[in-house]
């Protein structure tokens, strides 16, 4: 069987292609090997972003396999170490994920880019969250949503599950920028580039602080910070690269970052 997860290093970027026709549909199978390759990428020191794409013009991801749960495959299955599509539950990802979405981003595919810290799109690229029309629940996408977009528009897209597209995605700040479908990668990789420049080790804690202050007070995240309580915030103000920044803004140079 061909692998449907397809990969491209370069550097210290991984480039993370979903390849399975016709349409980049998720199945328990794919969904682990997504997992375990992100996983990979979290675990190794000598990558600091990666891309994730669909093949193809013209699906990013629909989301999940109904031929395969027809077949099968159970919705409450083994998805593997990072949840469906091996991003969304994968635990300490402490470091920058682009979606590139190059078509059609529905159901678990939309929630799939979501899990992305930025998203590009094709200026063709459609989105809509169509569980409701079948039955059930788009479950990610009802926690994140709300949180990340108004809330009347959050609940209309999941009550509806209409369509919208690429502009109305950038006007809700669910899409950062949009770009020609036949420029999207390069532009996908311009962006990756510019993060792999950047200080490895104050991502890391931008990351887990971020998390962590999804569910609590301003002032107790702001005092897990000051007390050093996250790891990653720890390491950074002990760390080569914290004092090379320093360094480099007294020397009027550019930092040389080395993730240590």
């Amino acid at each position: 069987m061909t692998n449907p997860i397809k990969t491209r290093r370069e550097g210290t970027i991984l480039e993370v292609t979903l390849d399975r026709p016709k349409a980049n549909a998720i199945d328990l199978a794919t969904s682990r090997i997504m997992g375990d390759v992100f996983a990979d990428f979290r675990d190794d020191p000598d990558l600091r972003v990666a891309i994730i794409t669909g093949a193809g013009d013209k699906f990013f991801c629909p989301g999940w396999d109904l031929k395969a749960a027809a077949d099968g495959d159970a919705v409450d299955g083994d998805y593997g170490v990072g949840g469906f599509g091996g991003l969304q539950e994968l635990p300490n990802l402490n470091k920058p994920v682009i979606a590139a979405v190059n078509g059609i981003a529905c159901g678990g595919g939309l929630e799939l880019a979501l899990s992305a810290d930025i998203i590009l799109a094709a200026d063709h690229a459609t989105f809509a969250l169509p569980e409701i029309r079948s039955g059930t629940v788009a479950d990610a996408a009802s926690v994140k949503l709300p949180k990340r977009i108004p809330y009347h528009i959050a609940m209309e897209l999941l009550f509806t599950g209409r369509w919208f597209d690429a502009e109305e995605a950038r006007g809700w700040g669910i899409v950062n920028h949009i770009h020609p479908a036949d420029k999207l990668m390069e532009e996908a990789w311009d962006m990756a580039r510019l993060l792999a420049s950047g200080p490895p080790l104050v991502y890391a804690a931008i990351k887990e602080i971020v998390r962590e202050a999804e569910d609590e007070k301003f002032q107790d995240t702001m005092d897990k910070i000051t007390g050093s309580q996250f790891e990653t915030v720890k390491r950074l103000y002990s760390s080569e690269d914290q004092l090379e920044g320093a360094k480099a803004f007294a020397e009027k140079r550019d930092p040389v970052w080395k993730g240590r």
